[in-house]
């Protein structure tokens, strides 16, 4: 799955630390995700977007 959300962290200069934290998942997390290694669980999806305030659909699309 393809996403927007290493452009999206970036824009608030926020790090992988950053951005985990304010997930509550660890920096290996959010990294797997941007790199498309794993995609995340429906519930850590909407955490995603609620965080961006954005829709899912905003921040990951199929390949």
């Amino acid at each position: 799955m393809n996403n927007r959300l290493k452009v999206l962290r970036a824009e608030r200069n926020w790090s992988q630390q950053d951005l985990a934290d304010r997930l509550e998942v660890s920096r290996q997390s959010v990294n797997a995700i941007e790199t498309g290694k794993y995609d995340p669980s429906l519930p850590l999806a909407f955490r995603i977007a609620d965080l961006f305030e954005l829709r899912i659909e905003d921040i990951f699309q199929r390949d």
